[in-house]
């Protein structure tokens, strides 16, 4: 890579960040745990000593979103409520986060106190502990008011094996409800758009809805929250993982129809719109009515809808509502930068 320059898309989720993290990071990083790539890793033992019952699930993540409220939620939630939900994705009991806080000269201390109090209000609605943390001042200018980064622990009990890679043929992919919701929010909070009905971001915290989900089925094989790149771009980092193909069907994608029209309107494609507060789950063809059933008695899986299968040529692709096939590819380029 000599030569070449980091550019947006290299944050975006898509192409030029896997290549990014795979070739570049992994490369010479590379072990076990980290090879995995999945929502957070799997630390089976401490230094040799067994961890009774299960493993520990560890993640981090860092949070450069802009503006830094916008209807749904703020940088404060979407941080604890990001690192909550990487760990509820490998089937884990969220436990303890660091905050590191990265604060820019200027910043008004009530805005600071407003992000301090949605953080611990959405860490005690989830039930973790802030039990570490480090804050730094930069010069007026540099982060664009503040950048949060959080790394949290989690519980995984035995019996628990949850990966990207587990996707098999014949397994059903369910979402937990519209897409789409949190990045279309940031575009219109950003861009300051007058729509009759504010749209709100999804963000949420997600380890109760999974505990539900894990209670009605004991062989859930893939948990993701399509976050940066959406949905299309989260389908192809399952379905290369597991080396396996997954068809989905645009007419039972569960969408916002307020969300698909500024999606229309602006030419953007909401397969590729983070969200904040939703999981894809991949079990068996079996256990498809107790998943849904699981997440629709929650309250944050009420749009929950089977949207399509595992099996076929490698790759994702989507039924359309005419009847035609066409393939969905990872992301390519950036839709919107800092949207979490």
């Amino acid at each position: 890579m000599s030569g070449k320059k980091i550019r947006l898309a290299h944050g975006s989720g898509g192409t030029l960040m896997h290549e990014l993290i795979e070739d570049l990071i992994v490369g010479r990083l590379g072990n076990p745990a980290l090879d995995a790539l999945d929502d957070a890793a799997e630390i089976p033992d401490l230094g040799g000593h067994r961890i009774e019952g299960g493993r520990l699930a560890f993640t981090t993540d860092s949070f450069v979103v802009q503006p830094l409220f916008f209807p749904g939620g703020d940088i404060g939630t979407l941080a604890v409520a990001g690192t909550v939900n990487d760990l509820a994705m490998k089937g884990a009991t969220p436990l303890y986060l660091t905050l590191g806080l990265v604060l820019e000269e200027g910043t008004a201390m009530a805005d600071l106190e407003r992000v301090l109090d949605s953080i611990a209000t959405t860490a005690k609605g989830a039930g973790v502990t802030i039990a570490a943390g480090d804050t730094k001042v930069v010069e007026r200018g540099a982060v664009g008011g503040m950048i949060v980064n959080t790394a949290g622990v989690g519980f995984i009990p035995d019996g628990v094996r949850i990966s990207g890679a587990r996707a098999t043929e014949g397994d059903v992919v369910i979402i937990s409800g519209t897409i789409g919701d949190h990045e279309t929010a940031i575009l219109v909070a950003r861009e300051e758009l007058a729509l009759d009905q504010p749209i709100e971001s999804d963000c949420a915290c997600l380890g109760g809805l999974v505990r539900g989900v894990l209670d009605a089925c004991d062989d859930v094989h893939v948990l993701r929250d399509p976050t940066r790149g959406g949905l299309g771009t989260t389908l192809n980092e399952i379905a290369s993982r597991a080396g396996v193909g997954i068809t989905i069907r645009e007419d039972d994608i569960p969408m916002r129809q307020d969300v698909r029209s500024v999606c229309d309107i602006l030419g953007f494609d909401p397969l590729y719109m983070a969200n904040e507060g939703k999981a894809i789950v991949v079990a068996p063809a079996a256990h498809a009515d107790a998943v849904l059933e699981a997440l629709r008695a929650h309250p944050l899986g009420t749009n929950a809808a089977v949207i399509g299968e595992v099996g076929g040529a490698s790759g994702v692709r989507l039924r359309t509502s005419v009847g035609g096939l066409r393939p969905v590819l990872m992301l390519e380029g950036v839709q919107l930068p800092r949207i979490c």
